[in-house]
């Protein structure tokens, strides 16, 4: 199962990198624990342009995942794999660049596929906003929109199907139950 991070794993704040800001989307982390108990392996594909765009770095990235990973273990909750994107076409050099990294495109899902040896015809993409369900699709997985974060608003775009679920503990659930 591949998760977006802000606004779905966490509580969206714009660019966060401080893990004294980060605050885990109520019941995200028991949900995790229920897939890793189901066999789930669980990875989190994260756009952060804030890195481009000279808000922070990539080592503050990385710090905000080990702390998040942390947070996560007190509920016997698991992370399998972190991948982001640093890449914003008009941040700075070197990150100034068009990738294939960057959602809507599927690049991290088709790396940590190959990486961690998943079967993307039978996973799942759970994320707030629309680039996070075409991600899901361009690669192959099905896609679960959810409320928080930007959900709300981004609801109404979804193309036909698309379940809708209020957070990221429903779409466990709902995932547990297919």
């Amino acid at each position: 199962m591949f998760i977006d991070r802000d606004g779905t794993l966490n509580v969206e704040k714009e660019y966060l990198h401080r893990a004294e800001e980060c605050e885990l989307i109520p019941g995200a982390g028991q949900a995790i624990r229920l897939l890793n108990q189901a066999g789930w392996l669980v990875v989190v594909v994260t756009n952060q342009s804030g890195v481009a765009r000279g808000y922070y770095r990539e080592q503050d990235v990385v710090a905000l995942h080990r702390h998040i990973d942390a947070e996560l273990s007190r509920n016997g909750a698991q992370v399998a794999g972190w991948y982001y994107c640093p890449h914003h076409p008009s941040g700075v050099e070197p990150y100034n660049q068009s990738c294939t990294c960057r959602k809507p495109l599927p690049g991290m899902l088709l790396q940590a596929a190959g990486e961690l040896a998943i079967d993307l015809s039978s996973s799942w993409m759970v994320g707030d906003k629309l680039a996070d369900v075409e991600a899901g699709m361009a690669a192959g997985c099905r896609p679960i929109m959810v409320r928080t974060g930007y959900g709300q608003l981004a609801s109404a775009q979804l193309p036909d199907g698309v379940p809708v679920c209020d957070d990221l503990a429903a779409a466990a659930r709902l995932i547990l139950a297919v």
